[in-house]
């Protein structure tokens, strides 16, 4: 795990132009006890210092300077030059932050200009930041678990209650985190340090409620799109190229009777040499490979190693569900896609050791939980065959798809008939509900309904909700069973159409634990935070930062040694540029796969097989299941004394009834369960954890959460 921190302290008097020894907490007193991150790089010292900790390239840690106490920072892929940071140094110093957040790529940024240090987050949440009061002033970093030491903080089970309960909902989480006194910096937002003091501010410019912001013609959104994506994966092409590090092992062992390098390098685990991309025959990767392998010049690798110039494209077979016809089609497109004669196209097979639910034991503590964990192993052994620079397509559906509250977003801007074509299309996809023929009228009435709620309404009855004895929460797992009734896509479709609704998981929670959750929520719909949004952008913002955290979990949780992940669709100015697409071209059946499709027309790629841009989401579901049918032991067990009932959130005998029905082909939120499994699998990482982050004189002398999960409810 890579992470950046650093702190800023009350100082009297004016900042002295001689840097403290590396380490004193406050820059003021050099006879202090001092305190520093293990594994630390000092990137510059007090009054303010600032390390990089973990295992950073070179190019991945850049600091240009003005003078001695105007600098910038900027860790990450980024495609700006040396002269560009300089330049966004001095509009930052002006107070233009979002200069700092327009270069392509994926990066953080810290500016320190005089006393004030200024820590900027990425649009997503792909790259957060974190901050604590400590040593009188404020401690940051780009990771709470630090943080999470560096206080000797104690777990917040009212944060754990809230990301079961209400996963979607900014106003359930506010700032928070898994640990008491580590707050989160907002998506779009930078952390402001003067002299310790603390001020969070937003970069983005807010478009007005009354009156709808001018939307680009669809040509121009499209085009825009195309040369963000272009960009950032042009930023990470260009950038050098680093030869796997072969750890423990040492280096090759040499010829080895029927074993090949390639073979060779797979059984030490590591990843090829040169970029790689996810090749899934679905729309996003399938875009971002294409583009990487149309971009003149892909680079080389180091001593002439890796993939002979061609793009290393890896596509993952499930033996276990090749039965699907679904999976079958999207090998068939993948095949055909990398006919290119710049791609090197290799399948990953995998069976049971490579299902969701496998090998939850072995994994490695992650920053906080997250639902990717049930299914780390599986990427990872998707990922161990990729490039030591992997190129991904999350977030593509996040950035691109439109959140069904958008609807209620035409309805207020009196844009009607935009509607039709994605009501009908719900009514399409329930062709075999007696009631096909009224779901248009429905999903009207709904999205009418949401238009005229207002924000504080919306909250309220979100926290009735979670206050009743029994709630309906759909099973928004695409593909998977559902109850009698209009079907999937219409009753998620539904129940999307809200401010604010409980998550798949709400089911299993305790009434204490939901209780808990609803005065939250009714402490959020007094507070004036929704209300300059419309619901569906809310919405879809709030289920884009979710995705990001979940990837950022993902990263650490598969994490390959050497290797480095990309998501080109997480970055800013790919957010920025998808954001700006119009809500009726967004809202309209296969709008994803039709504007990925002229992004590649643009960069001159039109032959794509067909059945492009198809959804592969029942081949998922029927995964998910069958490593539920394969791990219900384990997972079983792992209920039997689980911490999250010690901590009062859940039922043990609940959660296993659910578990073994789920196993069996119950129709139950899949979604919910994995978050409930993934939950409880961190807590015993977290608690089984030995050491801390910090050393030194004044190091802590407790790691986080030294007291373990208290019993009882939650309070």
């Amino acid at each position: 795990m890579r992470w950046v921190v650093g702190w800023s302290s009350t100082t009297s008097g004016t900042v002295r132009q001689r840097a403290a020894p590396p380490g004193t907490y406050g820059g003021h007193d050099h006879d202090a006890p001092t305190v520093h991150p293990v594994g630390a790089q000092l990137l510059w010292g007090d009054p303010a210092p600032l390390w990089a900790v973990g295992d950073w390239r070179p190019d991945e840690v850049r600091v240009v300077r003005l003078d001695p106490l105007t600098r910038l920072a900027v860790l990450g892929r980024c495609g700006a030059d040396d002269e560009q940071l300089r330049t966004g140094l001095v509009a930052a110093r002006g107070g233009a932050l979002r200069h700092l957040t327009a270069w392509p790529g994926s990066y953080t940024a810290v500016a320190q200009v005089g006393r004030r240090t200024t820590v900027v987050g990425d649009l997503a949440g792909a790259r957060p930041v974190f901050h604590t009061a400590w040593a009188g002033g404020t401690a940051y970093a780009t990771a709470a678990l630090p943080l999470a030491d560096l206080i000797e903080a104690q777990l917040d089970v009212g944060h754990l209650a809230a990301l079961l309960a209400c996963p979607d909902s900014p106003e359930a989480l506010a700032d928070g985190t898994p640990y008491k006194g580590v707050r989160r910096v907002p998506p779009g937002h930078a952390l402001v340090l003067r002299d310790g003091a603390r001020d969070i501010t937003g970069y983005e410019p807010t478009a007005s409620l009354a009156v709808s912001a001018a939307q680009l013609p669809p040509d121009q959104a499209v085009e825009g799109i195309r040369n963000a994506l272009v960009e950032a994966v042009r930023t990470r092409l260009a950038a050098p190229r680093h030869a796997p590090d072969p750890g423990p092992g040492g280096l090759d062992p040499g010829p080895v009777p029927g074993m090949g390098p390639a073979h060779r390098r797979a059984a030490r685990g590591g990843p090829a040499p040169g970029v790689g991309a996810d090749l899934s025959g679905g729309s996003a990767s399938a875009t971002l490979a294409l583009l990487a392998a149309g971009l003149p010049g892909l680079p080389g690798t180091p001593l002439g190693h890796g993939t002979g110039g061609r793009l290393l494209a890896v596509t993952f077979n499930d033996l276990v569900t090749d039965d699907s016809r679904v999976r079958q089609a999207e090998l068939e497109r993948a095949h055909a896609i990398a006919a290119n004669p710049r791609l090197r196209h290799i399948v990953v097979a995998a069976g049971e050791e490579a299902l969701p639910y496998a090998d939850l034991a072995g994994g490695p503590l992650t920053d906080e939980p997250g639902p990717s964990l049930v299914t780390a192993e599986r990427h990872r052994h998707r990922l161990a065959a990729g490039g030591a620079d992997h190129l991904v397509g999350h977030g593509a559906r996040q950035v691109l798809d439109a959140h069904p509250a958008r609807l209620a977003d035409l309805l207020m801007d009196r844009r009607r008939r935009h509607l039709l074509r994605p009501v009908s299309a719900l009514a399409r996809a329930d062709r075999t509900s007696a009631q096909a023929l009224v779901i248009p009228f429905t999903v009207y009435r709904a999205a009418r309904r949401l238009a005229r709620t207002s924000y504080r309404e919306g909250l309220e009855a979100a926290a009735g909700q979670l206050r009743a004895t029994a709630f309906p929460v759909v099973d928004d797992t695409p593909g998977a069973a559902v109850p009698a009734g209009m079907g999937g896509a219409v009753d998620a479709s539904l129940a999307a159409l809200t401010w604010c609704r409980p998550g798949p998981a709400a089911r299993w929670l305790t009434g204490e634990a939901l209780a808990e959750v609803s005065v939250r929520l009714q402490a959020a719909a007094v507070r004036p935070q929704g209300l300059a949004q419309r619901p569906g952008e809310r919405r879809a913002a709030a289920a884009l930062a979710r995705h990001a955290a979940d990837h950022r979990i993902l990263e650490q949780a598969a994490e390959v040694r050497s290797q480095r992940l990309h998501a080109p669709f997480l970055d800013n100015e790919v957010v920025r540029a998808c954001r700006a697409l119009p809500e009726a071209l967004r809202v309209q059946p296969g709008a994803r796969a039709a504007v990925l499709r002229a992004v590649l027309a643009g960069a001159g790629v039109r032959d794509l097989p067909p059945g492009w841009g198809a959804t592969s989401h029942a081949a998922h579901a029927a995964a998910v299941r069958a490593g539920l049918r394969a791990s219900a032991g384990p997972l079983l067990e792992l209920f039997e004394t689980p911490l999250l009932a010690d901590a009062g959130l859940v039922e043990a005998r609940v959660v296993r009834a659910a578990l073994h029905g789920a196993a069996n082909g119950r129709a139950l939120p899949l979604d919910g369960l994995a978050e409930l499994v993934s939950t409880e699998v961190w807590l015993r990482r977290l608690l089984a954890r030995r050491g801390t982050c910090w050393t030194g004189s004044a190091a802590p002398r407790q790691r986080a959460v030294a007291g373990g999960v208290a019993p009882g409810p939650v309070v």
